[in-house]
């Protein structure tokens, strides 16, 4: 089993900023793609930032120029949120693309949440 964690979430005004963390652990041979994907109230799930196991990263349009993720090179991803709006609000979970064994699938998990709240 595989567990991812947030933190870094909170309360922030417009134009501020936040770093959000998320650390995989558990039974893990390799990760491959790491994300951070944002629901907000109403709203579907949608895509935020990704970053392969290379390096390689893909953003939404509404966050290219103010976000930047990250990764170290075994088990962490980071989105570095800056020029925050409110639209940003938002509950941002980590994904993870997780080989657990080198004969194995990989399998998507998914981490618990952290909310993001950008008001005056």
């Amino acid at each position: 089993q595989v567990q991812l964690v947030e933190s870094g979430g909170g309360l922030v005004q417009p134009g501020g900023s936040l770093r959000l963390s998320c650390a995989a652990s558990g039974s893990i041979f390799s990760i491959n793609t790491m994300g951070w994907y944002r629901q907000a109230p109403g709203k579907q799930r949608e895509l935020v930032a990704t970053i392969t196991s290379d390096g390689s990263t893909n953003y939404a349009d509404s966050v290219k120029g103010r976000f930047t993720i990250s990764r170290d090179n075994v088990k962490n991803t980071f989105l570095r949120m800056n020029n925050l709006k409110p639209e940003d609000t938002a509950v941002y979970q980590c994904n993870a693309n997780v080989s657990p064994s080198w004969w194995s699938s990989p399998i998507d998990y998914w981490g618990q949440g952290t909310q993001v709240t950008v008001s005056s």
